[in-house]
């Protein structure tokens, strides 16, 4: 069966890529790997060079698929290999590129491997050598992945703990915070009092109600919260509007504003399931607003969503105390370099059980009262 690789999304029908099984989530979606491609957050000069891998039938049709990139840097992965990287530098091995199956920028678990593609990976393991390439990388996995990949030699699994707010039926924010031990029900309180005596509203709005103006702010917001860290923001002001016009009806802003004027902004994105808070940015310094738009806002949103999660972005023990649980992320790691392999190996399975403590650990600290969890 015919295997393609793309070097652009929109050679291929967005109806076409959209129907592969697995593609579940916005972030797997043509409109927005193209929105990535097409507005230059990734391609050429990005070190994102994109290299997506399609299985069709005797006809064309499209059987599976998997988004692929070769990696020049580690840059905007999430799951840090930096010390690896380095590691062969010392060695005298070449660590780039490799190849990175993800969704560039979005640590979000989902699928990856989508449709049947164990013949994908068939061809890319046996192509490394060839390609020049160290390694193939799977980051971010689901179950359905992560079966496929612990049943082929010479994967290396890797863990992390992010945080997930789970809606266990709530009515709404205040019958959530029913559900908290007192004193950290008084704590979100105060916080969110702390937000409403600055004069500080909040509105939502979808994707398609933005104007090009209010999409600025957004943007602005966005690359704020990297220039203030000395950094270059990951995605252009493009990307944005070429977003709204693909997959608006995903698109969820919530901005904080006083006297009408815009303060603060929370991007994120909607399916039926959940809420994914990605990208937040202030242009003032306000107290406690930060947890009010990118916490306390999304909780709002999915209670009155109906939807089961609320995924406010990776890392963050401060998620922790404001109902947050620990939950387990999963990578795959297939390295050429045997040496490489065996000392990766070696790290990986200290850092598992380092992370899986620390998840149960994390636990003890959420705010819920016994038996309300």
């Amino acid at each position: 069966m015919p295997i393609l690789t793309l070097s652009r999304i929109t050679d291929i029908p967005a109806h076409s890529w959209d129907a592969v099984p697995g593609v579940t989530q916005p972030f797997l979606r043509h409109g927005f790997l193209s929105a990535l491609e097409e507005s230059g957050s990734v391609g050429i000069g990005s070190g994102w060079q994109v290299q997506h891998r399609l299985l069709c039938d005797g006809q064309g049709a499209l059987l599976a698929a998997m988004p692929l990139y070769l990696k020049l840097h580690s840059h905007g992965e999430y799951v840090f290999d930096w010390a690896w990287a380095d590691a062969c530098r010392r060695a005298g091995i070449d660590y780039y590129p490799k190849f990175l199956c993800a969704v560039p920028f979005t640590p979000v678990s989902g699928p990856r491997l989508l449709g049947e593609a164990m013949p994908l990976l068939d061809h890319l393991e046996a192509g490394l050598p060839e390609l020049g390439v160290s390694g193939l990388h799977v980051n971010f996995t689901d179950v359905h992945s992560d079966a496929l990949l612990g049943g082929r030699a010479g994967w290396l699994p890797r863990l992390g703990c992010q945080y997930l707010w789970h809606n266990r039926g709530y009515r709404d924010f205040q019958d959530f915070l029913d559900g908290l031990t007192s004193r950290k029900r008084k704590q979100m309180r105060k916080e969110r009092d702390q937000v409403a005596a600055q004069g500080i509203e909040f509105e939502w709005r979808s994707g398609g109600a933005l104007s090009e103006d209010e999409w600025d702010f957004v943007y602005a917001c966005y690359a704020n919260t990297y220039h203030v860290r000395g950094r270059s923001p990951y995605l252009t002001r493009a990307f944005f509007s070429l977003l709204a016009e693909r997959m608006p009806e995903a698109i969820r802003v919530v901005f904080a504003c006083r006297g009408g004027r815009p303060l603060a902004m929370a991007f994120s994105l909607q399916d039926e399931a959940c809420l994914y808070g990605r990208y937040w940015g202030c242009l003032g310094d306000f107290d406690r607003l930060h947890f009010e738009t990118c916490f306390y806002q999304g909780i709002e949103q999915a209670i009155a969503g109906q939807l089961q999660f609320f995924d406010a972005g990776a890392q963050g023990e401060h998620k922790l105390i404001r109902g947050f649980e620990p939950r387990i992320t999963r990578s795959w790691h297939y390295l050429q370099h045997p040496g490489l392999r065996v000392a990766v190996d070696a790290f990986l399975q200290q850092e598992r059980r380092e992370v899986l403590a620390y998840a149960e650990a994390a636990r003890q600290a959420l705010p819920y009262r016994q038996g309300s969890a």
